[in-house]
């Protein structure tokens, strides 16, 4: 049959070539033999031949000649009236499409299925082909015979039986009206002139010319669709050694090394020599984006659950199994596993996919919404991969590809420079391009210079914890500067002429509201300032005292709430002045630029305060005026440190948090409530834990916090047995009714009994207020389990009045930090950490 096939291939004049045709069964294992034991081989042969004759279009693309063959054998299956096999259920999940309208059929609703043949290969199979009852009727001419013999039919309910049978008898009117119609429209037919053999030629040229594509290759492909043009589809693949194969390698060979030295040298390696040891002459940008997948700004809104929802109608597989699976922890090897079992798709036996393909899918995706899109931009990535392959692909979107390599290990592989220059530009493109540049120059070993770029954020500077004024003194012996840490939020303010840019730090833009003022008192502050990088606090102040005003009060609602009080930009730090970068220069040459140009506005623009300190008797002075006042604490500054984008030694932080080793003035011993699966290494684990609190009045346990970092391995491992727990897979509705729990806290695994349920101690920076646990909603920030209290039940663990009387303790004066004179110095706070 497949020679009958080979021999249509001729349209025209103008061939397809054999291996194309033929290479799409072996390709896909379509068993041809289906069709045969069917008598449907004319049938098929007949539709073969005009879809070459329409699909001329396509321009001979191996690839989607092969899928376009490939749906129409499936659609011509699917489409079949010879096989009388039904069932009829209510629909379990909700997951299933109808057949024809293409819309999903909820859950409950009566569905009816088509019993077929799995044409992708011999002994695959049976497949369920399903419908809404009318859709079903509409396609398939029933009889109330063939209905009453349907699988499943007498466990119907009545109104359903008696819906279906009306369908019947209502498609029967239809039909002999419609037959009554062709009847006479024949008779009307041989009356009228036929038109010529050529004039008919004539119009079927047309209908199948490239320019205007045909309903069917709209209807069966749609390649169109989701902003795909031809252009796109006929995208150039670059060199032959990028293949995602070769990516893939490359990743596995980098995951298997422990050191951070040897996964630098790969990637080196690689951009040197090549994939095949002759040289690289592929896309060195193109690489290295896709091995930074967490740093290129692409947003897909396909988080794990979202993506097992949606390859679970892709490989027509249960997505209840799906998300089973998905507790182990890795999405990726979730679909790669489900791919491997499905019958609807098969995974390519050899990878040919590139590398600039698969960053043309990757975009694509960014630029659709709905679940249809996304689901026909997945599934034509699907038939084209190899079960490896599909889960390269999940990891790019996830951006984790499990290689324990960060942005450092990469592009230290590309020049010694190289980070740093990313860190200060966040260009990867222009960081590339400049050290091939500086590699095409004969002789030239130099690294690359380190810039910024106005209007591109730079990754900020991070300090170290500071637990003492000795530590202070041993991370600064050159001196240091000692800062006021505002208790506000942190932004960069990028001026380039009359426009402005706010960038938060995590390098997105700020919203209007906290910042769009600036832009009128900026200019007035820097009067000679055209271009400017500024690293400033943005912090609301009160008018009249011109105190700071607690920390999370920056929110539209939250800063109505206080009548004489302001947005203040607190200026501490300068990158970038009329076009000089001065970020290699030391902190002391920058900040005396800062008071130079600087014109302070009071309340509007100010400089941030900061000392030179030498002494330490100094250091704790200003350590007790800065907590009396209730701000955050300090930053200390080696006097000669420069701008750099990781967190140095020269750079501490100090906080009352930290000067007790990290605690909170009191500790709350809570009782486990409940877990969740871990992720990563700790998939398929208990890893977070649901700590809360009993409340007397309300004869319920409350929730306080999720706590997942101060067990060891050991002790985590062992809770997997010890801990008593029910299995309720996040269901709201299976909650047991001792627990108060917020909806969208609801845990993996709740306690059998909170009574005899584990103590710990848990601490953290400090006692915050949070609307999402029950518990008077207060919570812990930054939240440590400190020890496991055996010696205690719960009757002696800390309840909701005891909770609520610490959390106001520490809101009240405090006893923190003792002067070097012996007294303590204490001070009101109003603010949030």
């Amino acid at each position: 049959m497949l020679k009958t096939l080979l021999r249509t291939s001729c349209i025209n004049g103008r061939s397809v070539p054999r291996k194309q045709i033929s290479g799409c069964f072996l390709s896909r294992n379509v068993n041809l033999s289906w069709f045969a034991a069917n008598n449907q081989q004319e049938r098929l042969l007949r539709q073969f031949s005009l879809s070459l004759e329409s699909h001329i279009s396509l321009q001979y693309d191996h690839v989607k000649i092969q899928y376009y063959l490939f749906k129409l054998v499936r659609n011509f299956q699917s489409s079949n009236k010879w096989n009388n096999k039904y069932i009829v259920n209510y629909a379990k999940e909700g997951t299933t499409k109808c057949k024809k309208c293409k819309t999903k059929i909820e859950t409950g609703d009566l569905r009816v299925g088509k019993v077929v043949t799995n044409p992708l290969s011999k002994g695959a199979g049976d497949m369920k082909l399903w419908y809404h009852p009318r859709c079903m009727v509409e396609t398939f001419k029933l009889t109330t015979t063939m209905i009453e013999k349907m699988e499943g039919f007498g466990d119907l309910e009545l109104e359903a039986k008696d819906n279906i049978t009306k369908l019947i008898n209502e498609s029967k009117s239809v039909l002999k009206k419609t037959e009554s119609m062709k009847t006479s429209n024949s008779a009307y037919q041989k009356k009228k002139p036929t038109t010529s053999t050529k004039s008919s030629q004539k119009v079927l040229k047309s209908v199948y010319s490239p320019s205007s594509p045909t309903d069917l290759l709209e209807a069966d492909i749609d390649l169109s669709a989701a902003g795909r043009g031809q252009e796109s589809l006929n995208c150039d693949v670059g060199n032959p050694g990028d293949s995602l194969e070769n990516f893939r390698k490359l990743c596995e060979d980098i995951a298997a090394e422990k050191s951070y030295l040897v996964k630098t040298q790969k990637v080196s390696s690689l951009l040197k020599e090549g994939p095949e040891g002759d040289g690289f002459k592929g896309d060195a940008y193109l690489w290295l984006k896709l091995l930074l997948p967490g740093f290129v700004k692409r947003v897909y809104n396909l988080k794990s659950k979202q993506l097992v929802k949606l390859f679970s109608q892709i490989l027509d597989t249960s997505c209840e199994d799906m998300v089973e699976d998905l507790n182990q922890g890795d999405v990726a090897e979730t679909i790669k596993t489900f791919l491997e079992q499905s019958q609807m798709i098969l995974p390519q036996k050899r990878s040919t996919l590139m590398l600039k393909e698969i960053d043309q899918y990757l975009e694509e995706l960014t630029k659709v919404r709905k679940e249809d899109d996304q689901i026909q931009i997945l599934r034509e990535v699907t038939q084209r991969c190899t079960a490896d392959d599909i889960k390269m692909f999940v990891r790019l979107i996830t951006r984790d590809l499990k290689m324990n390599a960060g942005a450092k290990i990469i592009l230290n592989g590309l020049d010694k420079n190289a980070y740093d220059a990313f860190q200060a530009s966040r260009d990867l493109k222009d960081v590339v391009q400049r050290v091939k540049h500086g590699q095409s120059k004969p002789g030239n070993s130099e690294p690359i210079n380190i810039r910024t770029l106005l209007m591109t954020p730079v990754l900020p500077m991070l300090a170290q914890p500071c637990r003492s004024i000795e530590q202070a003194f041993k991370k600064c012996p050159n001196g240091m500067y000692a800062e006021m840490k505002y208790d506000g939020e942190r932004v960069q303010v990028h001026k380039k002429g009359d426009n402005f840019s706010y960038f938060s730090r995590n390098l997105k833009p700020v919203l209007d509201h906290k910042v769009k003022h600036f832009s009128e008192y900026i200019p007035q502050a820097f009067p000679s300032g055209d271009d400017l990088i500024l690293d400033a606090e943005v912090v609301l102040i009160d008018n009249e005292t011109s105190n700071p005003l607690p920390f999370g009060n920056l929110g539209v609602h939250k800063k109505a709430k206080f009548q004489d009080a302001q947005v203040c930009l607190f200026v501490f730090d300068c990158l970038l002045i009329n076009g000089e970068n001065i970020m290699h220069k030391p902190i002391k040459e920058r900040r005396k630029l800062l008071q130079d140009e600087m014109m302070v506005i009071k309340n509007r623009v100010m400089l941030s305060e900061m000392r030179l300190i030498n002494d330490p008797d100094d250091l704790q002075d200003m350590m007790d005026d800065v907590f009396s006042q209730g701000l955050e604490g300090l930053v200390l500054k080696d006097i000669n440190v420069r701008c750099l984008f990781t967190r140095k030694e020269t750079l501490a932080k100090s906080k009352e948090g930290l000067l007790r080793g990290g605690k909170m003035a009191d500790s709350a011993d809570l009782i486990v409530l409940g877990a969740y699966y871990g992720t990563g290494n700790k998939g398929g684990l208990m890893s977070i834990f649901l700590m809360g609190a009993y409340n007397p009045h309300t004869k319920k346990f409350c929730t306080v916090t999720k706590c997942s970092s101060g067990l060891d391995d050991k002790t985590l491992e062992e809770l997997q047995f010890q801990l008593e727990v029910v299995k309720i897979n996040k269901d709201v509705t299976k909650v047991p009714n001792w627990l108060h729990v917020n909806k969208s806290l609801v845990p993996d695994f709740v306690v059998k009994d909170p009574r005899e349920s584990p103590i710990w101690e848990i601490i953290g920076a400090e006692f915050s207020k949070s609307p999402a646990h029950t518990a008077d909603g207060i919570s812990i920030r930054f939240p440590r389990i400190a020890e496991v209290r055996d010696d205690k039940t719960w009757e002696y663990a800390t309840d909701v009045p005891m909770l609520q009387d610490l959390f106001n303790k520490s809101k009240e004066a405090s006893d923190i930090v003792t002067s070097k004179k012996g007294k303590s110095s204490s001070g009101t706070s109003n603010k949030k950490k």
